[in-house]
């Protein structure tokens, strides 16, 4: 057997290796959708608060209720087309989309989601505005770093870059917003279509 022969059997047992350890068929273009909606609502938000409350927000307003009710949808819409685009790149692939590798990607990426959510919850309860936007960027950059374990390892990048972002925002509360908006709209944007190019096409 040749050295070229050994080294495709070597590529093929990895790459089996690969599959049912990770979880590879997130899509591309789910991150691109979640950056648009991100934006759309980002937006809708900005609006909303300059027009009707002179900037600021109060828990027990009705601005408030709605801010925090655009930010369900941007996530639900985030994660219901997630959720599609990836069962039909999986299934173009012919891979199975609920198995032991997604579990545990979702497992690993939900742990440090819910508990940031949470936290975040509690410091809204307390009247504490300004830090949310730099922790929901921080808890979910590292929900992506966890979960990079058992997915596409590139993700972890973003992680990082959502970590970044999310302790500058830390550091300069009254940016909090507009790091938000980069964070969650225009990085998802622009590592949406570089994972696109890379792993979809």
């Amino acid at each position: 057997m040749s050295n070229e022969d050994y080294l495709k059997d070597i590529s093929e047992i990895k790459h089996l290796m690969n599959k049912s350890s990770r979880f590879i068929s997130l899509s591309g273009l789910s991150g691109i959708m979640a950056g648009i909606y991100a934006l759309i609502g980002a937006t809708i938000a900005f609006w909303l608060v300059n027009t009707y409350s002179n900037s600021e927000l109060y828990l027990d307003g009705w601005v408030f209720r709605t801010a925090m009710l655009i930010l369900f949808l941007v996530a639900f819409f985030s994660i219901v087309t997630g959720i599609i685009l990836t069962t039909r790149k999986a299934k173009k692939n012919n891979e199975k989309i609920w198995d032991s590798s997604s579990r545990r990607l979702l497992f690993n990426f939900l742990i440090p989601l819910v508990v940031g959510g949470l936290y975040c919850l509690i410091i809204l309860s307390q009247g504490r505005y300004g830090q949310t936007g730099g922790l929901m960027l921080i808890f979910y950059g590292l929900a992506l770093v966890n979960a990079s374990k058992y997915s596409i390892g590139d993700i972890k990048y973003l992680g990082f870059a959502e970590i970044i972002l999310g302790l500058i925002a830390t550091l300069y509360p009254g940016y909090g917003f507009w790091l938000w908006v980069v964070g969650f709209g225009i990085m998802h944007i622009v590592y949406g279509t570089w994972m696109h190019f890379k792993y979809d096409k």
